[in-house]
This record gives C-alpha cells, structure tokens and sequence, in this order.
C-alpha cells in the first residue's frame, strides 16, 4: 500500500525505493555467497573482506581495510585478529606510529584467498546466470553509474 509522505503529495513506495532495494539485494547477494564460505573455509563475511581488500591492495592498516570494505573498525578489529591468529595475515607494527600496522596476506592467506576466489566467481556466474550477456553488461554499466553518482553526492 502506498502511502503519502505528510512533508510530499507524491506517494512513497518502499518496494521502489532505491537505497532500499540496493541494501536488500546486497545483504541478500552477501549472505547468500556467505554461506559458501563459512562452512567450507571457516571465516565470516569481515574476514573475507579483509582478505579480498588485502589480496587487491597488497599492504593496508586497520582504518584503510575498514574504509574500503565498509565496515566499522570494532569488525575489522576482529576480523585482523583472527586472521592473525589463524596465519593467514602479517602484522608489521609501523616503526614511527607504534599504533598503527601494516597488515597484509601470508602465503597461506594467499592460497586461501585463491580457492574461496575461485567458489566466489562461480557463485556470482551461477546469480547472474538468468541474465543474457547484453543484460549482464547493461547491468554493470547501471550499478557502475549509480555508484559514481553516490561517491560523487558523498564526498561532497
């Protein structure tokens, strides 16, 4: 049921909103390859972005993980400990800044990463398998655009 905003006469539909339905399809889209990994690999969506960004980036320090996953920094935290504590990660405490570390993959985070990698990307083909090849690039151009626009609105 649609029902008017009482600040608008034009009618706010949930279903249709935007922010809305991209919040559900990426929580959905997440949890859902989420549990390809948990149960196989042991790790939890903050750990496998903490990996995923580490493999990207090579080196980063807690804050820069938690700013390009999008999470806070009490889940980075605890992602970093432990991957840490499993070897998965590096910690090289910065010589000038004591507080700060540089994390990065070991060996085995790298040989870890590359096989929930490979599940991830034949995941993500068997989502996008009901779109045909035009959808599929239409699609990316779409969510591309829409991303630029919102970095471009936030920062200002």
């Amino acid at each position: 049921m649609n029902r008017r905003s009482p600040l608008s006469a034009a009618p706010f539909d949930l279903d249709t909103f935007l922010p809305y339905r991209l919040a559900i399809a990426a929580e959905s889209v997440s949890h859902g390859l989420a549990t390809v990994y948990e149960q196989r690999f042991d790790l939890t969506i903050p750990e496998w972005r903490v990996l995923a960004n580490l493999s990207r980036h090579g080196t980063l320090t807690a804050g820069e993980t938690a700013d390009r996953a999008t999470l806070d920094k009490v889940q980075v935290t605890r992602a970093i400990q432990r991957l840490h504590k499993r070897r998965l990660i590096s910690r090289r405490v910065d010589r000038i800044d004591k507080r700060r570390a540089q994390l990065a993959l070991t060996a085995e985070g790298e040989r870890l990463f590359c096989e929930v990698a490979a599940l991830a990307l034949a995941w993500q083909q068997e989502v996008l398998g009901g779109l045909t090849a035009p959808e599929r690039a239409a699609f990316d151009r779409a969510l591309r655009h829409v991303m630029i626009r919102a970095m471009a609105d936030r920062a200002g």
